[in-house]
């Protein structure tokens, strides 16, 4: 049985109760088989009256009502179990963060929670009460036969034996081709979903029908897998077949031979031959539920594996108080080496860097080379394999990572808009704050579109802000950012990334307002990004590999400046050197 299963179950108190029911209504349904043999072989021998069929009428209906209990309180241990172990997943998920994740690919997981989990069923309901039977059910039949005829309980318990050993042979080779199933669906399902969402992408370069490609081989390793398993499963069912029934021979003849040299009752026969089957039954029936329940405990193998992930386990409000939100603070990254789960190369290797107070620090390389995964360890979404982060002297790994993160403001690459109105989108990271508050925010990222939606902020967006162009969803990540006016840390992920010239500036006019008097740190590409930097920091393989120097006060020599001031210029001359030092393109 599975043992993360089980613990989960007697974790979740109507879990155990459903799961109680279910296994009791089974027990009591295999033993009622007993009964039900004495008094047919009572009726059909003439040593019961024909009255005797009345009571063999009432056990057959309170079997079929045990039955049906089973069956409705073993859905509801299935219900609640899967319940229970999605919810502890995405709980999971959220802990681990963006940082956690980065091993599993989104569609898998989808493919986990969804089609994969609901594979326990048959685990829940089939396996779990037919182990309960077999325990049993078996047991008492012997015991029974032993009173009724010695020779066939020597026979039925010297054969009863072989069922099990026969179907753990088979078993072991069915766990393993059913793994590989598994492992073949979640590819699918993963490949699948990363093809739809980049579908654009695909077209626009022209690999939509490689990928098409891709997929039908993926599919056909699946259902090569699914071939295999299902060949595997009639197999074992007809190993467990022939074993049952060459036991039951062994029983049924010598009862015949007997009978009819007369040194054998009608009434014992009979009894004989209607329960020994019963004594095979529940170890045939536990044997191929199991090859069927095989699909959901990889999937909760696959489950638990995610749930037992090494990552960010903190709780949120516990540690230390965040420290004092006063003023922006100064953040320094001492030897700090990041590695993702499962592979080999560091996202970031022995970085050292301060950011001093107010300080705009601008991140650039090429991609891969550790510029996000600077921003998700600042974030909290990872956590250091060697080094530390301090913020304003205190360890990051200490502080509360609630109090922390109220302290950000952070707009993404690519950021998600859900399906509600653009208001609500906007007060994302801010639920108290007023329609005014709103309305504030929206104008300072020069969110002026707006106005021009049908119902203004009361216009429901769709998911992942499908009606909106790629600037106007820039804007609003923006406009969360400025709802946010208590923040001292500004996190920016190449925001004007796939934007057009007018988006750009007003996005870049937007994050110019909303630097000042804050620490920023911006990972950039395009020069206009770049220009409202005080510092730039160049980032190849994970190393910092060049870097503009001390910051310069702003709007002083060396310092951003405004548009066509002497600081602009002086800054675009650094954006050069640090350039030319470490081969860039902006």
């Amino acid at each position: 049985m599975h043992k993360d299963l089980l613990r989960l179950m007697r974790a979740e108190r109507a879990v155990r109760l459903h799961l109680a029911v279910t296994l009791v209504a089974a027990v009591l349904a295999g033993l009622l088989v007993l009964v039900q043999a004495e008094l047919l072989a009572g009726v059909l021998s003439g040593r019961f009256t024909a009255a005797a069929l009345g009571a063999l009428a009432a056990v057959v209906g309170v079997r079929a009502l045990l039955a049906w209990t089973q069956g409705v309180f073993a859905g509801r241990t299935a219900t609640g179990v899967k319940s229970a172990l999605r919810r502890r997943l995405l709980s999971r998920l959220r802990e681990l963060g963006p940082g956690g994740l980065a091993a599993h690919r989104s569609g898998e997981l989808v493919t986990l929670t969804g089609r994969g989990l609901d594979g326990l069923d048959a685990y829940l309901t089939g396996y779990l009460p037919s182990i309960a039977v077999a325990a049993v059910v078996p047991v008492a039949v012997l015991v029974r036969l032993f009173a009724a005829d010695l020779a066939s309980a020597v026979i039925v318990l010297a054969t009863l034996p072989l069922i099990p050993i026969f179907g753990a042979l088979v078993g072991m080779t069915t766990k393993a081709v059913t793994e590989r199933q598994y492992l073949a669906l979640s590819r699918l399902g993963g490949h699948f979903l990363d093809v739809v969402r980049g579908l654009p992408t695909l077209r626009a370069f022209g690999r939509a029908r490689y990928q098409a490609g891709v997929i039908r081989q993926v599919a056909e390793a699946h259902r090569s897998a699914t071939m295999r398993t299902l060949r595997v499963a009639f197999l074992s069912s007809l190993v467990l077949e022939l074993c049952a029934s060459l036991s039951l021979a062994l029983v049924a003849v010598p009862i015949g031979l007997r009978l009819l040299g007369g040194s054998l009752d009608l009434t014992t026969g009979l009894l004989v031959l209607l329960l020994a089957p019963e004594a095979y039954l529940p170890l045939r029936a536990m044997g191929t539920r199991f090859h069927a329940s095989m699909e959901g405990v990889a999937a909760a193998d696959a489950a638990f594996a995610v749930l037992d992930t090494a990552g960010d386990t903190r709780r949120e409000g516990s540690g230390q108080a965040a420290p004092p939100s006063a003023g922006p603070p100064e953040i320094r990254l001492e030897n700090v080496t990041v590695r993702y789960p499962g592979r080999e190369a560091a996202a970031l290797e022995d970085v050292t860097l301060t950011i001093r107070p107010g300080e705009r620090v601008a991140l650039v390389g090429e991609s891969g080379g550790g510029k996000s995964t600077l921003l998700h360890l600042l974030l909290g979404f990872v956590e250091p394999a060697a080094g530390r982060v301090l913020v304003d002297g205190a360890d990051l790994r200490e502080l509360d990572p609630a109090g922390w993160r109220a302290r950000l403001a952070f707009v993404a690459q690519r950021p998600h808009l859900f399906a509600t109105s653009v208001a609500d989108n906007i007060r994302l990271g801010a639920p108290g704050a007023s329609d005014d508050d709103v309305r504030r925010a929206a104008e300072a990222a020069s969110a002026d579109f707006v106005a021009a939606l049908p119902q203004g902020f009361a216009t429901v967006v769709g998911e992942r802000g499908a009606n909106l162009s790629a600037g106007q969803r820039q804007r609003v990540a923006l406009a969360r950012a400025f709802c946010r006016p208590e923040a001292s840390v500004l996190l920016l992920d190449e925001p004007t990334a796939r934007l057009d010239g007018r988006s750009e500036a007003a996005v870049v006019a937007g994050t110019a307002e909303l630097a000042q008097g804050r620490t920023a740190v911006v990972v950039a590409h395009r020069p206009a990004m770049i220009d409202l930097a005080d510092r730039i920091v160049r980032l190849h393989a994970g190393r910092v590999v060049a870097d503009s120097g001390a910051p310069a006060e702003p709007g002083g020599p060396g310092g951003p400046g405004e548009p066509g001031e002497p600081g602009a210029g002086r800054q675009g001359e650094r954006v050069a050197a640090v350039q030319g030092e470490s081969g860039v393109e902006a």
